[in-house]
């Protein structure tokens, strides 16, 4: 049996021209832990990244499947695919496994800036092909802790210092209240310019 998925931790933060966002490294199957610093995250395009919980085997295929067809999308027609059209297919890509014998079994948050608006998006994805746009997200069971912090402190066109500041309220909130051990988080930032990963 793999760690079940609402043991895993996904958030992220909307700000004035960026997204931050954050997962937690931990790979574990039953109560065995058996990787620490694992990247549960895929960039679909320059400008936007895909962040997945899940069952093990299921996340990982998904997440390439679905990060080469948004990169031969946009070899195809030479423009990459906005955050909203990502999250669409995604959404549309999960609404088929649906239907199948074998559904994927993934939770991900979807985040990006659209280069044509500079606009920050970030998306809410379950497994059961729910898509919501939101201006925080968590998935897993650090939804329970923390989407309450966000709720209090997220104000609109937050800076990189505040987002930063509110992260760390949230992961420190988990590491007080949940009986799982998240230990190491990855943090990164999404912006016109780019991904690229960023200490708290």
């Amino acid at each position: 049996m793999a760690l079940l998925p609402g043991m895993q931790a996904l958030f992220g933060i909307v700000g004035k021209d960026f997204v931050l966002t954050a997962s937690d490294t931990t790979m574990a199957r039953s109560i065995v832990v058996m990787k620490q610093g694992e990247d549960k995250s895929r960039d679909l395009t320059p400008t936007t990244q895909m962040l997945y919980s899940g069952e093990a085997g299921d996340t990982v295929q998904f997440a390439e499947y679905v990060q080469r067809n948004c990169r031969l999308y946009g070899i195809q027609n030479g423009v990459s695919l906005s955050p909203r059209a990502a999250a669409s297919y995604v959404r549309r890509e999960l609404a088929t496994s649906l239907r199948t014998r074998n559904p994927y079994h993934v939770s991900l948050l979807i985040a990006g800036v659209d280069t044509k608006t500079n606009t920050p998006e970030l998306y809410w994805l379950d497994h059961m092909a729910s898509s919501v746009k939101m201006n925080f997200a968590a998935q897993g069971h650090a939804a329970y802790f923390c989407m309450s912090t966000m709720d209090r402190y997220w104000v609109p066109d937050l800076n990189i210092e505040q987002a930063k500041s509110l992260m760390r309220k949230c992961i420190e909130e988990l590491r007080v209240r949940y009986i799982a051990s998240l230990t190491k988080f990855t943090v990164k930032i999404v912006d016109k310019d780019g991904i690229r990963e960023i200490s708290l």
